[in-house]
């Protein structure tokens, strides 16, 4: 999920002193009698809209429950978990936890959040397919499974596309049901780039390309991305054998890893200078012309809106297919303290948070999908304006993500599999020497995770 420092030095201080300031079990100290129910629940939401939509249904909880009221405490995505850490450690976590399911696991082993299948409303439960719920489901700090956080909004690759580049090469239009293959994405890339002369560069005395490239691959974080999209081929890059965990990257995983490549420096199709840029970075070159696909998140479509000149048309495309279309998913996710003393008064208002009808506003307001049937049915997500009904769709090639039960993947990823990827897609090393160090390498981080 993405993560932003904007709020982050004001969230550290507002996270400490509203979660600190209501005593253990995580701000829900039982009032006097007569005196409500006093909950804290610890937003990450950061976009404006996102932020607006959290503290209204906040504000709509309190008005209809009296009796048990909430506290909307901000927190960011740069130091959410170092925060979490210190406040279980403390016994003053708040009682509603907003994260993302990679850190639930850790959380859930140590015994720190609630499990919660015992608690789940029917109704909530039924809304959400067993995909999302997967990826919330854990051993907890006895060994035992469970479901440690309600799963509501993901994130899924599309493809964001000009579209006068892409009606002028004259290619097929993918469909969320039938999109591209990759070899049909990397045939649309080489037929819309081009790099003909046309103006005269009076300071350099040479001739400058106004033509555009057909794609650009931003791989300044490359990990999540490539083992997402390498689910397209049956790529885990995980394997895991009586118990133990190793990295594995054998044909499967080199698909979408060789087809990115090939398009840099054999087809020359993706343009070379968004490779150490993050994924918004390539945007004005977009604009411009430069590139005419950009594969991203959905989440960017916000970006794209809000920041296109005036007359830029484009359109959102899904992600490229190959043996399958599925993609590897994380959740955001709501969980409940262990150590709240109103589990129940906590889940109740989770439960009204994540109905349908909210979890649309909550997904709108990110620009991400919502777990929810009942939200994606809606008609604010399934409209054609700003690509919902394409977006909206991918939700059902998302499952959970080989990499979110791995225990030590967190090192791995930034210690061996980032540096390792950005060498391979600068064409420094070869994707033999790539594999073996992601193997190598890995395994002996992953070794002192399972001692």
């Amino acid at each position: 999920m993405r993560i932003k420092s904007a709020l982050a030095a004001a969230a550290v201080v507002a996270f400490a002193a509203a979660c600190g300031s209501s005593g253990g079990g995580g701000g829900g100290e039982a009032a006097s009698s007569g005196e409500p129910v006093k909950l804290n629940f610890l937003s990450l939401a950061w976009q404006k809209e996102s932020v607006a939509a959290n503290k209204q249904l906040v504000e709509e909880w309190n008005k209809a429950n009296p009796k048990t009221q909430v506290t909307y405490v901000q927190g960011s995505w740069d130091n959410v978990n170092d925060q979490l850490v210190t406040q279980f450690a403390g016994g003053t976590a708040p009682d509603v936890i907003h994260n993302d399911s990679p850190a639930l696991a850790g959380f859930a082993s140590d015994g720190y959040l609630l499990d919660l299948t015992s608690k789940l409303p029917a109704e909530l439960k039924g809304d959400i397919p067993q995909s999302a719920w997967d990826t919330v489901t854990f051993n907890g700090g006895k060994g035992e499974q469970g479901i440690y956080g309600v799963p509501f909004l993901q994130e899924s690759q599309v493809i964001i596309a000009n579209k006068k580049l892409l009606d002028a090469a004259k290619v097929r239009i993918p469909t969320a049901d039938n999109p591209w293959t990759w070899d049909e994405f990397s045939e649309a890339a080489k037929k819309m780039t081009s790099d003909n002369p046309s103006t005269w560069d009076e300071s350099s005395g040479t001739a400058k390309k106004s033509g555009a490239y057909g794609v650009a691959w931003p791989m300044k974080s490359p990990v999540n991305k490539t083992l997402n999209l390498a689910l397209n081929f049956g790529g885990t890059f995980f394997q895991t054998t009586d118990g133990k965990t190793t990295v594995k990257v054998g044909p499967e995983e080199r698909e979408v890893l060789q087809r990115i490549h090939d398009q840099l420096y054999k087809d020359k199709s993706a343009d070379p200078a968004a490779l150490g840029q993050g994924t918004a970075d390539p945007l004005p070159a977009f604009y411009k012309g430069k590139f005419a696909l950009l594969p991203a998140g959905v989440y960017l479509r916000q970006q794209v809106v809000e920041q296109a000149p005036e007359g830029f048309e484009w359109v959102t495309l899904p992600a490229p297919k190959g043996t399958s279309a599925q993609q590897g998913a994380v959740s955001q996710t709501l969980s409940i303290a262990q150590d709240s003393k109103h589990a129940d008064e906590a889940m109740k208002f989770i439960s009204f948070f994540l109905n349908g009808a909210n979890q649309a506003k909550l997904a709108k307001g990110d620009w991400l999908l919502p777990t929810s049937q009942t939200a994606a049915a809606d008609p604010a997500m399934t409209t054609q304006e700003n690509g919902w009904d394409v977006a909206t769709a991918s939700a059902k090639n998302l499952v959970v993500a080989p990499f979110l039960k791995v225990n030590g993947f967190d090192e791995w990823k930034s210690k061996v599999a980032t540096p390792v990827l950005q060498e391979y897609f600068a064409n420094k090393i070869t994707i033999d020497d790539a594999a073996k160090r992601l193997v190598e390498d890995g395994n002996k981080v992953l070794e002192r995770y399972q001692q």
